[in-house]
């Protein structure tokens, strides 16, 4: 005898699923080229390494996983999604291309309360945008409807990149030595990193809105400042690689700020001078510092406080790394300081 139980009355909409998957389909062939072998929809992915891998003698492949944070708190909020598909690929993708690899596939995991198949589409056709930029193929995922685990509203997206670099190429900073320069590379806000502490600064001691205008941003909402999505820097990287610039290692600024991320590409016993005189952080920063009086040293080990990619090279280059990313508009190198001697972790000198 049936019960009229099934699993949509479990809270598992199978329907909304299959609705998703056709959204989305287009927006990930868009991304492939002759070495994806499979199209959504398989058990698992192919692609062939044949052409990846041509010209290296030892091939490495290299991958790594992360997620968004609380960062998807405020898209939910605004209800703009298609941007975090964008800081997906970003972020992940940024963290296997300052170790030199070139970002071969992608997949992701999107995780829900509910699965609406509106917002899949928003989040994979940023996603398949960003993958362009970069020259990833994005080459499938997982949507997971879970209303015993996701709040109403919760969403949870998490992406996982595979690349490959020859071993000969690989940027691990152990050439790195005393006297070599910190290039910077901008920003675009936040990124995906920090958004406990900005949400709890922003809304909850300073009682903005998601739509406000403080006077500090310019006319800008909060939304349009926080949700600006995190730069690619893939194709930046490539031109400066690609180049032949002589750089010794990179560090992508995420989690920890300059403050966590620059030690890990130095060699034992040296460590790094910042300047801060050497550029001003975007207004959000200096804002979110105000507001409760919040230590530096805790700002530039939450936040990446302007700076999102450091270069570390030997001193005169900035000229030839501005050359080298010139077809990016939006981006600026400049001299942030230097390698030392005799020191651990990040000093902090200027202003």
């Amino acid at each position: 005898m049936s019960t009229g139980v099934d699993y949509k009355s479990a809270g598992v909409d199978i329907e909304a699923g299959n609705e998703a998957v056709r959204r989305i389909k287009s927006h990930t062939a868009r991304t492939h080229c002759t070495a994806v072998l499979t199209g959504v929809g398989s058990f698992g992915t192919l692609f062939s390494l044949r052409d990846a891998i041509a010209g290296m003698s030892d091939p490495v492949m290299v991958q790594s996983t992360d997620g968004v944070g609380t960062k998807t708190k405020v898209t939910a909020m605004a209800g703009r999604y298609e941007d975090l598909g964008r800081d997906l690929v970003a972020a992940v993708a940024g963290d296997i291309a300052v170790m030199g690899a070139r970002p071969l596939t992608f997949l992701d995991y999107l995780g829900f309360h509910k699965t609406n198949p509106a917002i899949v589409e928003a989040l994979v056709r940023g996603m398949s945008e960003a993958c362009l930029e970069a020259g990833l193929a994005l080459v499938g995922g997982e949507t997971a409807e879970m209303p015993a685990v996701y709040a109403k509203g919760d969403l949870d997206v998490v992406g996982f990149v595979t690349g490959v670099v020859d071993r000969s190429r690989l940027l691990t900073g152990e050439n790195i030595v005393a006297g070599d320069v910190l290039y910077g590379i901008n920003s675009s806000g936040l990124h995906t990193n920090g958004f406990s502490l900005a949400r709890k600064l922003l809304f909850d001691i300073g009682r903005h809105s998601i739509y406000a205008k403080p006077e500090e941003l310019g006319g800008k909402t909060m939304a349009d400042v926080l949700l600006a999505p995190h730069t690619n820097y893939v194709a930046p990287i490539r031109s400066i690689l690609d180049t032949g610039i002589p750089v010794k290692g990179m560090a992508h600024i995420t989690g920890g700020g300059l403050v966590e991320n620059v030690p890990r590409i130095l060699p034992g016993g040296l460590g790094a001078l910042i300047d801060r005189a050497t550029w001003k952080p975007q207004p959000i920063f200096q804002m979110m510092h105000m507001i409760a009086n919040v230590s530096e040293l805790e700002m530039y080990r939450t936040f990446n406080m302007g700076v999102g990619l450091v270069i570390v090279a030997p001193p005169g280059l900035a000229s030839d790394l501005a050359a080298a990313i010139g077809a990016f508009p939006t981006l600026r190198v400049w001299e942030l300081g230097r390698v030392e001697a005799d020191s651990n972790g990040v000093r902090f000198g200027g202003l």
